[in-house]
């Protein structure tokens, strides 16, 4: 079974070729960053049109290195939503298109399921039930995994999603976009206790988070600061409590449950301290994501809509984009 992935919820274009249930043939993705640097974010209306220019070339390039063609594909897996809608009405108009043409089957994927498929991928000892860490950009929570396609939403943030969070702080601190990684770099060089940040919602009850305070803290330290600001141990102290407040709340969702198997994807499962402090933590087995496929990308897409397609018999349904769709 060939399926052909396509992700564009956001900046990033993605084309992949999956061969049954893991074996990629091929991965491509265009990535928008340089040209959204010089904004300081992602431009919903530009992302769309490069969108446009890249699509189809890398559709083209991957039939191409595969030596297949469209019609011998077996189905063909477009993220439906959530992202910008601009973006993701490129990626399902063209899926459409290609579905029609080839007289190939359509099925939409939820972008948060193709996150927890993410290390599924290399990973053929995880499976269910298992808990799904998803912290990106865009969403952090955790998922109940009982079985592929039965998820419970076990808590998310009230307000910033991690990396949201992590943006803004490069923006307080004068970091160049995109945040995350430029934080991790610096961090490294850092004192990690040279700032008494807090742990938002560390010793609470429910699994939360939260990360609008803790952006609060680190921007009135630049304050006092002043003219002397120490960007590496401020770095270093504010990625200290995020770690803190994700896996904090990994522990509790696991002794909550009694689930021991932590899955975790989206772009700041490449976090290194991050990565570190969740293969370090006693009692729990958790499965990483290869860097390539922490952020998004069309190989986790490939591989959910297959699922999907599998479970379902082969019943596709209508695949409409939808920026706000959530629940999985």
């Amino acid at each position: 079974m060939f399926t052909l992935g396509i992700e564009t919820s956001c900046d990033d274009t993605g084309v992949a070729i999956l061969h049954n249930e893991r074996e990629v043939l091929c991965e491509y993705l265009s990535s928008q960053i340089k040209d959204h640097s010089r904004f300081g974010g992602v431009i919903p209306e530009f992302a769309a049109r490069k969108h446009l220019e890249n699509l189809l070339p890398l559709v083209d390039r991957a039939l191409e290195d595969c030596t297949l063609s469209g019609n011998s594909l077996d189905l063909i897996a477009v993220t439906r939503g959530p992202g910008l809608m601009g973006s993701l009405i490129v990626g399902v108009q063209t899926a459409k298109a290609l579905s029609q043409v080839w007289d190939v089957p359509l099925i939409g994927v939820n972008h948060l399921e193709g996150h927890l498929f993410a290390p599924l991928v290399d990973a053929e000892d995880l499976n269910p039930p298992f808990l799904s860490l998803i912290v990106s950009g865009g969403h952090t929570e955790i998922i109940r995994v009982d079985d592929f396609g039965k998820y419970e939403l076990l808590g998310q943030t009230r307000d910033d999603a991690a990396g949201e969070a992590y943006d803004k702080a490069a923006r307080i601190l004068g970091l160049k976009y995109p945040g995350g990684p430029e934080i991790d770099r610096l961090a490294k060089t850092g004192n990690a206790h040279a700032f008494d940040f807090p742990v938002p919602l560390k010793n609470t009850h429910e699994v939360e988070f939260s990360f609008s305070g803790l952006k609060t803290a680190l921007l009135w330290q630049v304050k006092k600061c002043g003219g002397n600001i120490p960007v590496n141990d401020l770095c270093a102290s504010f990625q200290r409590a995020v770690v803190e407040a994700l896996t904090a709340k990994i522990s509790l969702a696991a002794k909550l449950t009694g689930i021991t198997k932590i899955s975790v994807s989206g772009g700041v499962s490449a976090n290194s301290a991050l990565r570190e402090a969740l293969t370090n933590m006693k009692g729990l087995r958790v499965w990483l994501p290869k860097l390539s496929r922490c952020t998004d990308n069309a190989v986790m897409i490939a591989m959910a809509g297959r699922n999907a397609f599998m479970r379902s018999r082969g019943v596709c349904g209508e695949v409409e984009a939808d920026p706000s769709l959530h629940e999985l």
